[in-house]
């Protein structure tokens, strides 16, 4: 059965990123979106977020960000409303999450049906957001590409972080000992999921790891850059391996994005080549889309699934750290970039 969209257009609200600017220069616009081409449904967004991905997309430094202007928003939860021809009926109405890498920041969105997986209801769609690209990422690093079994010790970076705060719960719940770099402020807190905390900006990082873990960590997770990264290798037990995922503190660096990427990704093909059986790798989110297209979302599905199976369990819990309704997004966006926060901010229409 085909169902075609009864309506031609929506009003819709949403945020746009006209080029490089501060968080005061974002814009809030309406205007009319079309209907549902084939393929696809229109998502009423009950809450998106703000990321590192839109952090860097505002200063121009995110790869493969679209040309300025455009609609920020990596990721979604939201109501099926309406349906494009050949999508199967039983969407309409659904709770549903995507990621989309941009377009979220809206009231109302249109996505490829493919790219849907099913929010189980009794979660809040705010704590439900926290869980989508974060822990889809924060899944995929830890069973799929670093292979962390119980028992064995990892180390997180920014354990604090929208990633890091659902990578450290998947790890506890999983029975892996997790050692976390934050700001003391946050220690508490991360202590409450079983982390055991150490200054982020401590001088020498090594000589506070090494006593807990003397024969060195089985994986970490790196999002911070090259020299945190080269930091990570060294502490690796034979065997172990590095995640690297992100430079961030490159953000405000001078310079393009490709070289530093390029180093970073020459360095982890030379550390894999050693012969001491540590490897490392760059994990990225879209990796596979294009060429493995079906395998991509299978496992995105898959693990999305997963972590939002345990959310709804209570075996983690949703790292809120706050909400803004989407009209204030100029305030939540200083928010998230003050570091100052735990967990991911949420925007809501």
């Amino acid at each position: 059965m085909t169902i075609t969209a009864p309506f031609a257009t929506t009003p819709i609200t949403e945020v746009v990123l006209p080029g490089l600017v501060e968080p005061s220069g974002l814009l809030i616009q309406s205007r009319s979106l079309a209907a549902p081409a084939r393929g696809q449904v229109l998502v009423q967004m009950e809450a998106t977020g703000i990321s590192f991905a839109e952090q860097g997309m505002r200063r121009g430094r995110y790869p493969g960000q679209p040309r300025f202007p455009f609609v920020p928003g990596y990721d979604l939860v939201g109501v099926v409303r309406e349906l494009g021809t050949g999508v199967d009926p039983a969407w309409r109405g659904k709770r549903v999450a995507a990621a989309t890498k941009t377009g979220s920041w809206a009231t109302h969105a249109l996505i490829p049906a493919v790219d849907l997986v099913p929010v189980p209801p009794t979660l809040n769609p705010a704590e439900a957001e926290t869980v989508i690209v974060n822990g889809i990422t924060a899944w995929q690093m830890l069973f799929r590409s670093a292979r962390v079994q119980a028992g064995q010790t990892i180390l997180v970076h920014g354990a604090n972080g929208g990633v890091g705060s659902i990578l450290v719960q998947l790890a506890r719940h999983a029975g892996i000992r997790v050692i976390g770099t934050a700001a003391p402020r946050h220690h508490a807190a991360l202590r409450e999921l079983g982390v055991e905390p150490i200054d982020y900006a401590a001088p020498d990082l090594t000589t506070q790891v090494r006593p807990l873990v003397p024969g060195g960590v089985h994986a970490a997770f790196d999002h911070l850059g090259l020299d945190s990264a080269r930091r990570s290798f060294d502490l690796l037990a034979q065997g172990g391996t590095l995640v690297a995922y992100g430079t961030a503190a490159d953000l405000n660096a001078r310079g393009g994005m490709l070289p530093m990427f390029m180093r970073m990704l020459g360095q982890i093909v030379l550390w894999s080549a050693l012969p001491n059986g540590r490897r490392a790798s760059f994990y990225d989110f879209w990796s596979g889309k294009t060429l493995r297209p079906a395998v991509f979302r299978r496992h995105q599905h898959e693990d999305l699934a997963q972590v939002l199976s345990l959310l709804a369990e209570g075996a983690i819990s949703a790292q809120v750290a706050a909400r803004f309704p989407l009209s204030e997004v100029r305030q939540a966006m200083e928010l998230a970039e003050s570091r100052t926060v735990l967990g991911k901010v949420v925007l809501l229409p």
